[in-house]
C-alpha cells in the first residue's frame, strides 16, 4: 500500500503538474521576500511560506494569508537563484486550500478564484459582470457605485458584453479543463 503523501509532496505535486521546480530546491536566501511589493501585507514572509511548506507544516501555511496576498507580479520567479516558480507556489496553496475549503470565510479571493474558474469553465472566457460582484461589496458604496457607472458605460458604448460569449469547441475545452481541476459535473 501507498504511503499517503506529506503536504510539501501534495504542493510539489501541483507544481510539477505546472513545470515548477521543486521546492526542496530553496536556499532560503530571501530574494522572493525582499522582491515581493506586498510582503508587508503578508503575515509570512514568501521566504518562510516555502520553508514552512518544506516543514510540512500545513495548518500553519493554510492559516496564513501570503498566498492570497500575492500580486502575481512574477518578481520573485524571475528573481529567484534556484529557478522556483514561486508565484505558481502561491497559485498552487490557493488551489490546494479551495479544494479543501481551509481558508476563512472573510477572505475575497477565494470567492473570486471559485467564480472566475466557474466562469471560464462554462464559457471558457472570463465576463466581468459575473465577477465583480465577488468583490464589489467588500468596497463602500461610493466605491460600488463608481464601478456599477463604468460597467454601465462600458457596456453601452461596446466596450463589454452584455451577454458572455463562448468560444468554439467548448465541449472540447470543458473536457481538458476537467483533467486539470476538479470542477465538478466531469466524467
Amino acid at each position: 500500500m501507498a504511503a499517503k503523501p506529506t503536504f510539501s509532496q501534495e504542493i510539489s505535486n501541483l507544481l510539477y503538474a505546472s513545470k515548477g521546480n521543486p521546492l526542496k530546491t530553496c536556499i532560503q536566501c530571501g530574494t522572493c521576500s525582499g522582491t515581493c511589493p506586498v510582503a508587508e501585507f503578508m503575515d509570512q514572509t514568501p521566504r518562510r511560506l516555502i520553508g514552512m511548506i518544506n516543514a510540512n507544516l500545513k495548518e500553519d501555511v493554510l492559516a496564513c494569508n501570503t498566498y492570497w496576498f500575492c500580486a502575481s507580479c512574477y518578481h520573485c520567479t524571475a528573481r529567484c537563484p534556484s529557478k522556483i516558480d514561486i508565484a505558481e507556489v502561491m497559485y498552487a496553496v490557493k488551489r490546494y486550500s479551495i479544494w479543501h475549503k481551509t481558508y476563512s470565510e472573510d477572505l475575497v479571493g477565494p470567492t473570486f478564484s471559485e467564480t472566475f474558474v466557474r466562469t471560464i469553465v462554462n464559457s471558457g472566457r472570463s465576463f466581468e459582470p459575473v465577477l465583480a460582484p465577488t468583490y464589489m461589496f467588500s468596497m463602500g458604496i461610493k466605491e460600488v457605485l463608481q464601478e456599477a457607472y463604468m460597467g454601465t458605460q462600458m457596456m453601452l458604448k461596446g466596450r463589454m458584453p452584455v451577454l458572455p460569449t463562448k468560444i468554439k469547441r467548448l465541449d472540447n475545452f470543458k473536457e481538458m479543463i476537467r483533467r486539470i481541476i476538479p470542477v465538478g459535473g466531469g466524467k
